[in-house]
């Protein structure tokens, strides 16, 4: 993805460094666009993390996320794009994206990027 779409990303500090507590953030209206079809893709993106020094910004989530309306990306590619530029920004000790998307054709589509994560 283009270098300025993680440049929308912020952080600010995490005021408990020291304790180990996870944060979910679910994103119920995620869309892209497929590029073999120009049709728009649908899904739920779920974050969930362990802060180190810094946490996500929401407001800038939600416009980062706005970016991908009219990309035309794979699921694999798009949902590993985003989580490479999560860990950058972010830093967390942990992290893991779910990726669910709308079925098509019948089919449904989930991807799981994770980073440090154990069951």
């Amino acid at each position: 993805m283009p270098e300025e779409f993680r440049e929308t990303l912020e952080s600010f500090d995490n005021q408990y460094p020291g304790r180990d507590y996870v944060i979910e953030i679910v994103c119920p209206e995620f869309t892209s666009v497929c590029p073999k079809t120009g049709q728009p893709d649908f899904g739920e993106l779920t974050f969930e993390y362990v802060p180190d020094k810094l946490c996500v910004e929401l407001k800038s989530l939600k416009m980062y996320l706005q970016r991908f309306r009219n990309e035309g990306i794979f699921y694999e590619n798009v949902s590993n794009s985003i989580f490479d530029d999560f860990l950058a920004v972010v830093q967390p000790k942990k992290a893991k994206l779910i990726a669910r998307f709308t079925p098509r054709g019948g089919i449904r589509s989930v991807i799981t990027c994770e980073h440090n994560w154990s069951a």
